[in-house]
């Protein structure tokens, strides 16, 4: 007997398991296809068409329900002669920049062509805006541009600006570029310079999170199918909805719970997924949920997390907002990136406070000080370092701060 063999008493078809599983269907999110539905029914009317934005935290439907519709729209396009519709699909969750978008978007139509990808250096932002209005006018029609978490790139806005207005200023003839930017962050728009803000003119649609009774019908039919029959014990998909819908709301949460509890009954070779296999999966996840909150932060959120790491590194915690918020500014000016306001940075500081992140402390010192918030990790300095170390742009700054920590370390033993 070999250490790894194919087991079937738990699984039946783990594909409905998995993140990249597209569902036949769209459960619980009847309002919001409906207004996308709306949204992008100019394009069968042959039409211009508003640009579409989709806000909603991680795992709440932006994704999988805008494939859902282009793969619908595709189809039902195709049954008109006088429709030419195309999509070009970017994740933007390593690119901070219009620029590096603007490449990725070149370099995605021209994939999709058959054409020869540009360098991600050596050409000037406009140029790249040039080249990409050249592939877009190649293709013609309406082109439905999907920029998946577009928030990554923070104050470089460049690209919602030239796009919209690619036709009206003669750089592009015979195409209509639509945006599709799907965001993790609700405030994204409200940071965007002036003129992209009236230049878009989009249409806004919300994803909140998911109650429990929602995520319970989302992984029922999932779980028919994932399991052989009589292996799930009937409390088990309600308590995986349970404590995914009492965490974050979010749909991938409780579709990894229920995949990880599978996972643990199978290497115990228990015939049953019970709720102790659940409530053992959600300790394990809630874990490795903390390093994914980390890596799934914007490019913003790592240089406020990396200014507190600072601090931490020197214990000088908690540290005071405006403190904290002076590292930050440091730490973007190294990084060559632009800062945000300390409102900002303090919104992104609620938002890892609510990823159980960091820990935060409101000060009241009366009419001389006031009220103020002091802040901490709530994990391990080192698996924050871990994080920063596996982003490219944070490297250098991690072992800088490593190097303090270290140091800071040997001298408190020096003293005592």
């Amino acid at each position: 007997m070999g250490m790894f063999q194919r087991e079937r008493q738990v699984f039946a078809n783990a594909e409905p398991l998995d993140d990249s599983y597209e569902p036949e269907d769209i459960r619980e999110r009847d309002k919001e296809l409906k207004k996308y539905q709306r949204a992008l029914q100019p394009i069968i009317d042959n039409r211009p068409t508003s640009n579409i934005f989709l806000y909603g935290k991680t795992g709440t439907g932006k994704t999988v329900a805008t494939k859902f519709m282009l793969s619908h729209l595709e189809n039902d396009a195709a049954e008109y002669d006088d429709i030419d519709f195309s999509t070009v699909w970017v994740r933007c969750e390593n690119l901070t920049s219009s620029y590096q978008v603007a490449i990725a978007l070149v370099n995605e139509l021209r994939e999709n062509q058959g054409g020869d990808r540009i360098s991600t250096t050596g050409y000037s932002q406009q140029r790249v805006f040039d080249i990409l209005y050249e592939e877009l006018n190649a293709l013609g029609g309406t082109v439905v541009i999907v920029l998946d978490e577009i928030d990554n790139i923070g104050h470089s806005d460049d690209i919602l600006y030239g796009l919209p207005r690619a036709r009206s200023n003669g750089y592009v003839d015979d195409v209509r570029p639509v945006i599709v930017g799907i965001s993790n962050d609700f405030q994204f728009r409200d940071n965007l310079s002036p003129k992209v803000k009236d230049t878009l003119a989009e249409k806004e649609i919300l994803f909140p999170p998911y109650d429990a009774n929602q995520l319970r019908s989302i992984l029922e039919p999932r779980a028919d199918k994932a399991f052989h029959d009589g292996v799930l014990n009937r409390d088990v998909v309600p308590l995986c909805a349970a404590f995914a819908a009492q965490d974050s709301g979010s749909a991938r949460q409780a579709i990894r719970l229920l995949r990880e509890a599978g996972e643990l009954a199978q290497s115990a070779d228990s015939n049953t997924i019970t709720e102790e296999h659940v409530r053992d999966a959600q300790d394990e996840l809630e874990k490795n949920q903390l390093y994914e909150g980390m890596q799934e932060l914007t490019t913003q959120g790592h240089a406020v997390l990396c200014a507190l790491a600072y601090y931490q590194s020197l214990n000088k915690v908690p540290v005071r907002s405006r403190d904290l918020y002076e590292q930050y500014v440091k730490i973007c000016d190294r990084l060559d990136a632009d800062s945000v306001s300390e409102r900002r940075v303090r919104d992104h500081l609620s938002d890892m406070n609510m990823l159980g992140l960091i820990t935060v402390y409101e000060q009241n010192e009366g009419l001389a000080a006031g009220r103020y918030h002091e802040y901490e990790l709530d994990i391990p300095l080192q698996a924050v370092l871990e994080v920063l170390l596996s982003t490219t742009r944070f490297e250098e700054l991690a072992n800088i701060i490593q190097s303090t920590a270290d140091n800071h370390h040997q001298s408190g033993i020096s003293r005592y």
